[in-house]
């Protein structure tokens, strides 16, 4: 018997072929077999087959089922490595991620995630809402951004959980390093966001994306440097990191997201290993109980020490 990994995106404003779009989400896949998955009704588009050169207008929920090779499966190997818990209960837990720490496995990265070490320390002990790779993962943050991730112990919590997030309800503020000095003491990045044509990989302004609102007031002005705290009002892929790259800010360390090169932060400039970006604070209400539950998670010593090199600007 064939098994299945289910994926489902919601589109990022890509109005193009179905099958050029799924490029963008399996690009290590050929376009013939993503065509195969479409003509074997292994896709749909808001629950309804298509065809392949059905073009998408940027906000359709896509559902692939993709068969897993039996030959060369993915295995959930239990990794052993700690786990930061800052909350558990017979419901969920709250995981403080650190920075370089794949969240889930995928075939280019099937070992070392997340996932693998939540499978060690909570076994069977997890929802699988979300797909037999996905266990207990109710939303995701960057490879290299720490910080706070809920994490679903059974399907009824995850459901909560993510609906929460679709109805903003579940709250997230993240504290960012950006490269130059921010002037204004608050501001609202109200840009929607949409694939780059230019780099698939990544996201930017564009009056034709989807809405993307982020919140943010200054911590702290350094040398060539502002800390930020960051609110989303929105949850598109690389929000934050696109958004301050947009008013040409871009994080420290993103590899990614460069478009600003900013004389006075020479040294910081060169950082690419990694963007200081920190889900530190995460709240939402409890999927039983229906307290708000508000979280925190403590700055991570890589970032701490960064901000001790640099120089303060007189407020």
């Amino acid at each position: 018997m064939i098994k299945y990994e289910e994926f489902t995106y919601v589109l990022d404003g890509e109005q193009d072929r179905l099958d050029r779009v799924l490029l963008n989400y399996f690009p290590k896949e050929s376009r013939s077999t993503i065509q195969k998955w479409i003509k074997d009704q292994q896709v749909t588009v808001n629950g309804k087959q298509v065809k392949a050169n059905y073009v998408t207008n940027g906000d359709e929920t896509v559902t692939i089922q993709i068969p897993i090779d039996n030959e060369d499966p993915i295995e959930l190997t239990p990794d052993n490595s700690p786990l930061d818990i800052i909350f558990e209960d017979s419901e969920l837990i709250i995981v403080n991620k650190p920075q370089g720490l794949v969240v889930h496995p995928s075939k280019g990265h099937p070992n070392g995630t997340l996932v693998n070490r939540l499978v060690y320390h909570f076994q069977n002990a997890l929802s699988d809402e979300a797909g037999l790779f996905r266990p207990g993962i109710v939303h995701r943050i960057d490879k290299e951004t720490s910080g706070l991730i809920a994490i679903a112990k059974n399907n009824s919590a995850h459901r909560v959980l993510a609906q929460q997030l679709m109805d903003r309800t579940m709250g997230r503020i993240y504290t960012a390093l950006v490269l130059g000095e921010i002037g204004p003491q608050t501001g609202i990045i109200d840009i929607p966001l949409r694939r780059d044509p230019k780099n698939r990989l990544k996201y930017t302004g564009d009056a034709a994306g989807k809405e993307a609102i982020t919140h943010f007031k200054v911590i702290e002005r350094y040398v060539g440097a502002t800390l930020v705290e960051a609110k989303l009002d929105t949850g598109r892929t690389h929000q934050i990191r696109a958004h301050f790259d947009y008013i040409g800010h871009p994080i420290v360390g993103d590899p990614l997201y460069r478009s600003a090169i900013h004389g006075s932060a020479t040294s910081l400039n060169s950082l690419k290993d990694g963007q200081y970006l920190h889900a530190s604070r995460l709240h939402l209400i409890h999927p039983v109980t229906q307290q708000e539950m508000k979280f925190e998670a403590p700055m991570p010593d890589s970032m701490r020490h960064l901000l001790g090199s640099l120089t303060p600007l007189n407020p």
